[in-house]
C-alpha cells in the first residue's frame, strides 16, 4: 500500500456497525414520518441507529433508535433497561452528504458534526421486534443530503421585549410572536433557569402555549426541544427543575403530539430532589388528558403517604385531575394534612394546605357512567 492509499485510508472510511463491524447502508427517512424523525438504518447484526446531522441532539438520535428498535413501542422502549435489555453505541464525524466517517472532522473545508447513534437489542427482545422494524425499513426513502436554506437572520423582537412580557404574564403577545418566529422558543427557554420562582413558573407556563402555536407547523422544532428538556433532566442540579415544569406544560398543550413522553418521567420519580416537579408535571399532562394516564393511577397513589409535603399536595391534585372515583378513599387521608405549599395556575403563585388540595381534589371525583 503506497503512503497516498494509507492517507487516504485514514482520512475518510465508510461507517461499520460497531457491533459486528459490518459496513452500514445510508439511514433513510421512514414513510410514516414522526415529531421527532431522524434518517434511520438497520444492520445485518439486529442493530439500528439513527442519524443526527447536527450532532447535538445525540438525546433525540438515542430515543429514535431505541424507539425504532422497539418497534414503535413506546411502552416497551421505556420499560428496557441499558445494558440489560440492549447495548447502544455512538460513532462521531459522519458525513451524511457523502455517507462517510471523517476522522478528522473536516470534509471539502466543511466541518463535518454528524453522528450515528446505534442501538442492538439483546436476543429476546429482537425475538419479538425484528420483523416489523424490517418492514419499516423496506417502506423508508432515501434522506434528502441538500441543505436546507438558511433561515432569516431577521428579528421582529428583542429578548428584553420576550423577557418583560413573560415577567408582566402578557399571552397575547407572546402568542402573536410565536406564530411569526419560532426563535421565541430559545428567548423563553433562557427564563426557565430564572433564580426568580415567579418568573420561572410563568415562563414554563408560556413555554407550553408557545409550543402548541408553533408545533402546528413545525413540530420538529418543538420535539427537538422536549428531548433537550428531557435529556437535561438527570442533571440533579436545580436547573433542571424548570426544565421539567416545561415537559408537563408541553405536554398539556399538545397532549396527542408529545402524552406518550410522559412514561419517560416516571423514572425520575425515585429520586428524592426531583420527584415533587416530576409529580406536578404530571399533574399537568393528566388536567387535558386524563384517559391517557388513568391506567398508572395505582403508581401515583403511594406518594400520599410521602414525607415530603409537596409531593403529597401534587400528588393529589393529580388524582383529582385522573377523575378516578376509586381514589376518593386515598385522598381522604391527606383531607386533614396542614403542611403549606406553593401551588402555581394561570400566572399566580398562592399557598395551599395539602388538606385543602385534597378536598378539591375529591370534588373533581364523579361516578363512573356506564352507556
Amino acid at each position: 500500500m503506497n503512503a497516498k492509499g494509507f492517507m487516504r485510508k485514514e482520512v475518510t472510511f465508510r461507517p461499520e456497525c460497531p457491533f459486528c463491524g459490518m459496513t452500514v447502508e445510508r439511514p433513510q427517512e421512514l414513510e410514516t414520518r414522526r415529531m421527532e424523525e431522524m434518517p434511520v438504518g438497520t444492520c445485518g447484526c439486529g442493530a439500528v441507529y439513527a442519524c443526527d446531522v447536527t450532532g447535538h441532539n445525540l438525546g433525540s438520535a438515542f430515543i429514535e433508535a431505541l424507539v425504532l428498535a422497539c418497534n414503535m413501542d413506546w411502552d416497551l422502549a421505556w420499560s428496557l433497561y441499558p445494558e440489560e435489555d440492549y447495548q447502544e453505541k455512538l460513532i462521531e464525524h459522519y458525513e451524511p452528504a457523502s455517507h462517510l466517517i471523517v476522522p478528522g472532522g473536516s470534509f471539502n473545508g466543511r466541518r463535518v458534526r454528524g453522528a450515528l447513534y446505534f442501538i442492538r437489542m439483546n436476543t429476546e427482545v429482537q425475538e419479538v421486534t425484528t420483523g416489523g422494524v424490517t418492514r419499516r425499513l423496506v417502506r423508508s426513502t432515501p434522506v434528502k443530503t441538500a441543505p436546507t436554506p438558511e433561515e432569516s437572520t431577521k428579528k421582529a423582537f428583542t429578548k428584553a421585549e420576550v423577557e418583560k412580557l413573560a415577567a408582566s404574564y402578557q399571552l397575547s403577545p407572546l402568542l402573536a410572536m410565536a406564530g411569526e418566529d419560532k426563535r421565541i422558543l430559545r428567548d423563553l427557554q433562557r427564563l426557565i433557569y430564572s433564580s426568580e420562582e415567579l418568573l420561572r413558573l410563568r415562563a414554563a407556563d408560556i413555554l407550553g402555549r408557545v409550543c402548541a402555536v408553533i408545533v402546528a407547523r413545525d413540530p420538529g422544532v418543538v420535539s427537538n426541544l422536549m428531548q433537550r428538556l428531557l435529556n437535561s433532566i438527570p442533571d440533579s442540579a436545580a436547573s433542571s427543575w424548570g426544565a421539567i415544569d416545561v415537559i408537563g406544560e408541553i405536554i398539556a398543550n399538545a397532549p396527542d403530539q408529545f402524552m406518550s413522553y410522559t412514561p419517560r418521567l416516571y423514572q425520575f420519580m425515585d429520586d428524592e430532589k426531583l420527584r415533587p416537579s416530576i409529580i406536578k408535571a404530571i399533574a399537568r399532562a393528566a388536567e387535558t388528558r386524563p384517559d391517557l394516564i388513568r391506567q398508572s393511577i395505582f403508581r401515583f397513589i403511594p406518594y400520599l403517604g410521602d414525607p415530603n409535603p409537596e409531593v403529597r399536595g401534587y400528588a393529589t391534585v393529580l388524582l383529582g385531575n385522573l377523575g378516578v372515583p376509586e381514589g376518593k378513599s386515598f385522598l381522604a387521608s391527606v383531607d386533614n394534612d396542614n403542611h403549606l405549599i406553593k401551588v402555581y395556575r394561570n400566572g399566580i403563585i398562592t399557598a395551599k394546605t395539602v388538606g385543602e388540595l385534597a378536598l378539591e381534589a375529591m370534588s373533581k371525583l364523579q361516578p363512573l357512567t356506564i352507556n
